[in-house]
């Protein structure tokens, strides 16, 4: 009797061990699961910046490319002349409005 119930003892206290464990393992893995949906969300916050400053980024370029495309015409480049320096061609009176 005395050896039955000593094993009967071992056997719960490694159940005890047992449960122990899984419950510390438990509670590993739901902080590890907490912390990766904060860090994907705090990636998809970045992302989404990230995105919309190469969008603001991609639109200047463009308006910086279209800009370039005007400097090469020669049509523009007279009015632009006329416009914010006052240069006129020969035989042309430039006409201010007050």
């Amino acid at each position: 009797m005395v050896q039955g119930k000593s094993v009967q003892a071992a056997t719960k206290r490694r159940l005890k061990i047992w449960l122990f464990l899984i419950v510390l393992f438990l509670g590993w893995a739901v902080y590890t699961v907490i912390n990766q949906m904060y860090q994907k969300d705090h990636l998809n916050e970045q992302l989404l910046s990230l995105e919309a400053n190469r969008n603001a980024m991609e639109q200047e370029l463009q308006e910086l490319e279209n800009k370039v495309m005007l400097l090469n015409d020669p049509e523009y480049m007279s009015q632009l002349a006329t416009k914010e320096q006052g240069l006129v061609r020969e035989g042309e009176q430039q006409i201010f409005s007050e």
